[in-house]
């Protein structure tokens, strides 16, 4: 199933460098512990959101698709 991008691209970014920054913080402050990989897998999935330009939540609240181009 294809979805329409939900996120503008200047979000993207955004959550792609805070994606980054959680998953260097998880390991970083936890180190390689069962809670370090939790919140290293948060922001994988942070990251899944900014490569695809769709967010699961913001759909289900109803945020509108980005109109392409």
């Amino acid at each position: 199933m294809l979805y329409r991008k939900n996120l503008p691209n200047w979000e993207r970014g955004a959550r792609f460098a805070a994606a980054v920054a959680i998953i260097a913080c998880g390991f970083y402050g936890f180190g390689f512990s069962l809670a370090g990989y939790a919140v290293a897998a948060a922001g994988v999935l942070t990251s899944l959101t900014a490569i695809f330009g769709f967010c699961p939540a913001c759909g289900v609240i109803g945020r509108k698709p980005v109109a392409p181009g």
